[in-house]
């Protein structure tokens, strides 16, 4: 599908000296943004944790290219082991691989975790590992459907995050909300991007309904 917006000219963009200026003038850190970084998490962000239903997961290859995936779970999925490890299961995806491939690579990892109707986030930050260990696995089943890996991060970072880009985008009022069928389905925006023929498009749309359908918590066949 064609771009009918005409493009916007080139920033003007900053050298390293202007950049490193333009940080040093801004305003000094404030006492609490410099103590709110305790290390561990604790009852409060355990607590926030354990009912949040959503985060994403930052992670980069070894050279530093970058990626970050949205994870969503019912609430209680996200395990808090201690208060320097967390635990995120790996549910069945599009097999790309992103976040597991980079962990591979470079085991740093930040989290930011979200839970609908609070304004207010959870920051994390450590490094990951793989596990397959039967009873974390067992105890992040959804519907009978054990994932196939969970994700384990050991924290050397954890922050509350204050509201202010909540009120901004207004994201839990839905004031932004947009109507079902703003845009076409993913599979047709896909098969637009990648030049699939109508017959394709229409496939990979009822491959998709079916796995979102079918296939939240295990592949479908």
């Amino acid at each position: 599908m064609p771009d009918s917006h005409p493009p916007m000219p080139s920033p003007a963009l900053l050298d390293d000296a202007g950049a490193a200026a333009l940080v040093a003038s801004y305003g000094a850190i404030s006492k609490g943004a410099q103590l709110k970084d305790i290390g561990r998490i604790d009852a409060h962000m355990r607590r926030y944790i354990e009912l949040s239903p959503f985060c994403c997961i930052a992670t980069a290859d070894r050279a530093g290219r970058q990626d970050v995936t949205p994870r969503g779970d019912p609430p209680g999925s996200f395990k808090v082991l201690d208060e320097h490890t967390v635990a995120l299961a790996d549910r069945p995806g599009n097999n790309r691989l992103d976040t597991l491939r980079n962990l591979f690579e470079n085991p740093e990892v930040a989290l930011i975790f979200m839970l609908p109707g609070i304004a207010e986030t959870v920051r994390l930050a450590g490094t990951a590992r793989l596990s397959t260990d039967a009873a974390l696995l067992d105890s992040m089943a959804v519907q009978g459907a054990r994932p196939r890996c969970a994700i384990v991060v050991s924290v050397r970072q954890a922050y509350l995050h204050c509201a202010k880009a909540f009120f901004r985008s207004k994201l839990w009022t839905g004031e932004y909300a947009q109507p079902w069928g703003t845009f076409p389905s993913i599979s047709r925006m896909v098969g637009d991007q990648i030049g699939l023929s109508e017959a394709d498009k229409k496939v990979g749309e009822e491959r998709t309904e079916r796995a979102y359908r079918d296939g939240l918590w295990a592949p479908i066949t």
